[in-house]
């Protein structure tokens, strides 16, 4: 069994073009009370200030340059596995800060054989209406679904910003494919397959950079549910059989269906009852902000709760999109969006 004396954690971090928000993401890194043994960057072809900025924390960090961009972040992933010399590594992005006791947290869970990964909690830096409405998403998604999910070693995913692992067995047996627009998706399905105990840490922080425009958002929502659609097509025979993976898949994939074709035929077949719906969908978001707002500290996201309701609109109308596309049409989405980000400080 590996011991806290002699347990090696490695943090690895992909980045293209990522000057806005590289130094506050490796600063976290670098900051942590129980520190990293090793800080990797793979800088994935980067042509902005990226390599510059990567530059001046000397030999603080390591710096793995591919000189042409690989166009998806698996890649440079499975690129700088490679160099990784910890018995444990972190996966993290290149627009997410670490908070200072993220190691420290998630080095424990390891101590135990059994455990071949751990999932970290995932916060959305404050910009606007947008990051607001995503930070209302994470915490029912965290506090509600994952803690159930956990339970009963079923977590839907590992983030991909935030998310530890034993390096031996996820290079043998798990690894980074390519296949999919979802790789952390991708990664999760896998180590239930190998029956993985994954655990959920609600104490290990990241804080990430949410699309801040209705563009952006709804192309980062596309490829998240491209991915999902993707992922459950590819893994679901291996899955399916476990009843509890079953009943969870089924709650996911079947209640969004339902739920997203409601939202457009209802208003046809009944407006009032539509109108009842709406109601109480948005009863629901206020009363949850209400408990969000509270927990995070933050009025800004009771106030912006109403907005919500757009995006519940928009998600319906993507998740549809994509199961049309993905499942009933066979178009597979290959595209790897990546949005704009701002400039981001060290400030969690």
């Amino acid at each position: 069994m590996i011991k806290y004396n002699s347990m090696k954690i490695s943090i690895l971090i992909p980045a293209h073009n990522e000057e806005r928000s590289i130094r506050a993401t490796v600063l976290s890194c670098l900051n942590q009370t129980r520190p990293a043994d090793q800080i990797l960057v793979v800088d994935d072809g980067s042509t902005d200030k990226t390599g510059e900025i990567l530059a001046t924390f000397g030999d603080r960090i390591e710096v793995i340059t591919i000189s042409i961009a690989t166009g998806n972040k698996s890649y440079a992933q499975e690129y700088g596995l490679k160099f990784i010399t910890g018995d444990i590594f972190i996966a993290t992005d290149g627009d997410t800060i670490l908070d200072p006791h993220f190691v420290e947290r998630i080095e424990p869970h390891f101590l135990d054989n059994n455990v071949g990964a751990v999932a970290g909690y995932v916060k959305s830096l404050k910009n606007n209406w947008l990051t607001a409405c995503r930070e209302i998403d994470y915490c029912i998604g965290q506090d509600l679904h994952k803690v159930a999910q956990a339970n009963i070693n079923f977590l839907f995913v590992i983030p991909g910003c935030a998310g530890g692992f034993r390096t031996k067995s996820f290079r043998n047996q798990i690894k980074f494919e390519h296949d999919t627009l979802t790789e952390d998706l991708d990664f999760t399905y896998k180590m239930h397959t190998e029956y993985t105990n994954i655990r959920f840490e609600n104490r290990a922080f990241v804080y990430t950079q949410d699309p801040f425009t209705l563009y952006a958002y709804v192309n980062q929502i596309r490829r998240w549910y491209s991915g999902g659609w993707q992922n459950l097509k590819k893994h679901l025979p291996n899955v399916i059989s476990r009843p509890l993976i079953a009943l969870e898949l089924s709650l996911i994939y079947i209640e969004g269906l339902l739920f997203s074709l409601l939202l457009f035929i209802l208003p046809i077949i009944n407006f009032e009852l539509f109108i009842y719906y709406i109601s109480f969908n948005l009863l629901f978001i206020i009363i949850l902000s209400a408990y969000v707002s509270y927990k995070r500290k933050r009025i800004d996201l009771f106030l912006y709760s109403p907005l919500y309701m757009i995006l519940i609109f928009v998600n319906a109308l993507i998740f549809l999109e994509q199961f049309t596309s993905e499942i009933l049409l066979g178009r597979k989405l290959d595209t790897w969006f990546k949005p704009e980000r701002s400039k981001q400080e060290l400030t969690q």
